[in-house]
């Protein structure tokens, strides 16, 4: 059995134990994302960036988030269709969804998004880390990834947000002195 199934069923074999570690696991994979989106803005609203610094930050990181998400994970779903790990495989199944696996789109998403934070604040930036992780694992314990589609999608996201943060630091430097 391949590495990626066996870390599946042990991560997997937590769902179906406990009503109220279930119903933690489908509001980590499934409504964590909207808060975090919702902190992250007041975050940015409330902290002490300037003007242009916040703009910055909200465009760098959604940015990110977006291509990452549509440009890069759509387009690998488009030419490489992995079924979802309860097509496959008997598992306890917390959610579903129809759309194709690999890589997975909210750790696409989110990793983009807790890099683009980090890059900005560190403090931050691991407390999106941290959930964005805790995210992606809830999404493999409710039976609708691999581990390897979190891993794909995390690393996916974060050089996306990397390369995007550093093209923008290096045009906002090139900027400056003309």
């Amino acid at each position: 059995m391949a590495i990626d199934t066996q870390l599946f069923y042990l991560l997997n074999n937590l769902a179906g134990q406990s009503a109220f570690f279930d119903e933690l696991i489908v509001f980590l994979a499934a409504y964590l994302p909207y808060i975090l989106i919702i902190v992250f803005l007041a975050l940015v609203f409330f902290s002490q960036f300037q003007k242009r610094e916040k703009l910055q930050v909200l465009l760098v990181t959604f940015g990110s988030s977006t291509i990452a998400y549509f440009g890069i994970t759509e387009t690998i779903r488009f030419f490489y269709h992995r079924p979802r790990v309860f097509t496959d495989l008997p598992v306890t199944q917390l959610l579903t969804s129809n759309e194709w696996s690999f890589p997975s789109g909210h750790a696409t998403f989110f990793f983009a998004m807790a890099t683009a934070i980090y890059l900005y604040n560190k403090k931050w930036g691991i407390g999106f880390f941290i959930a964005a992780l805790g995210m992606g694992v809830s999404r493999v314990i409710a039976g609708i990834h691999y581990p390897s589609d979190i891993i794909g999608g995390a690393l996916i996201g974060a050089a996306i947000a990397s390369a995007i943060f550093y093209f923008t630091r290096a045009f906002r430097t090139i900027e400056d002195k003309i």
